[in-house]
């Protein structure tokens, strides 16, 4: 394949189940995953979940570095907004000094959670999170240990300072996040599991190659793929992505209409919520394979990020493996023998 793909791992909680579980099917998928050839497995931040484990990536990846051996691991991402930049730099070159060359830092922008849990991780100090551009800005040159002699804390470093830098990664959904990251010089992700408008992919594509050429941009997306197409609609169910629109103008993505609701209410403003369908990439491992290679053929795409929104476990962990690199390289490869 022209592409490479990886893996973004929520940890869900499974009904039934216990954070426990969640957090030891990530340990496995990432394992496996490592087996099965993907390029790097991320981890998420989502706090006050109730069926989401991962709230704390960089706890999370340490344990997973310390389980695998040669795949990337990092965050999809650490949600910038709630923390002190120096403190992501310190603890991500921490990461680096124990695996070289094998950590990723993504961060993302949105809150993580709903209101409530914004205000508890920024509770005491003076962080409205209105800044986001200017701490990526400063994270940025500290991980590259370039703070100059005109910035306030010239000579700042982030010690361990690690023989190979973390890679670097913006996460966003629009055609403005795209913009950010190709200015400041940082890969790009576009979270397409988040926002599945096709026009706004597009222009992200378009504005970040033609101001950053030498960038990755990547695109994460939702994937269900079953021995039979039958199979993966059926696991697709009805599955939609909800959308809170605030009064302010800021919009927000949920997994569900209750806690879109209970986000709109949190947030003391009038807000609409609004349901769009999840597009999600459902059908067996050619069909999956294909739709993917559009993609990548008409916006550029360098790797696809994997995201399974699956309800079942075991149905999950299949879709991963039936997707992975060397499954998709050995069909190929067989599909070459048999037309010769």
């Amino acid at each position: 394949m022209s592409y490479k793909l990886g893996i973004l791992d929520q940890s869900p909680i499974f009904p039934g189940a216990s954070a426990f579980d969640a957090l030891q099917q990530t340990i496995h998928l990432a394992r496996h995953a490592e087996e099965w050839g993907y390029t790097r497995f991320w981890v998420s931040e989502h706090h006050h979940a109730e069926k989401l484990a991962g709230s704390s990536p960089e706890v999370l990846i340490s344990y997973l570095l310390a389980q695998t051996k040669s795949i990337r691991v990092g965050s999809g991402g650490v949600m910038l907004q709630h923390y002190s930049p120096y403190k992501v730099a310190e603890n991500f070159h921490v990461l680096s000094n124990l695996s070289p060359g094998r950590v990723d830092l993504g961060i993302g922008k949105a809150p993580g959670g709903l209101p409530l849990s914004t205000k508890a991780l920024q509770f005491g100090t003076v962080n409205d999170g209105k800044d986001f551009e200017e701490r990526l800005s400063f994270l940025k040159k500290i991980i590259e240990n370039s703070v100059n002699d005109t910035h306030p804390l010239a000579g700042i470093q982030a010690t361990p300072l690690p023989s190979e830098k973390p890679e670097m990664f913006l996460l966003g959904a629009s055609a403005d996040s795209a913009r950010l990251a190709a200015e400041l010089g940082i890969d790009y992700v576009f979270a397409r599991f988040i926002n599945s408008n096709e026009t706004v992919l597009e222009d992200a594509s378009r504005i970040y190659q033609s101001i950053y050429p030498t960038g990755s941009f990547k695109v994460s997306v939702s994937v269900i793929a079953a021995p039979t197409q039958q199979e993966a609609e059926q696991l697709t169910g009805d599955q939609k992505i909800v959308k809170v629109h605030l009064q302010s103008g800021r919009s927000v993505t949920v997994q569900t209409l209750e806690q879109a609701e209970l986000f709109g209410n949190q947030t003391g403003e009038s807000y609409e919520i609004e349901e769009q369908d999840s597009n999600i990439i459902a059908g067996t491992p050619s069909y999956v394979k294909e739709v993917l290679t559009n993609l990548h053929e008409k916006y550029g795409v360098d790797e696809f990020i994997l995201h399974s929104p699956i309800l079942k476990e075991a149905e999950r962990f299949r879709s991963f493996q039936l997707l992975s690199p060397l499954q998709l390289a050995l069909s190929e490869e067989k599909h070459f023998t048999s037309q010769n």
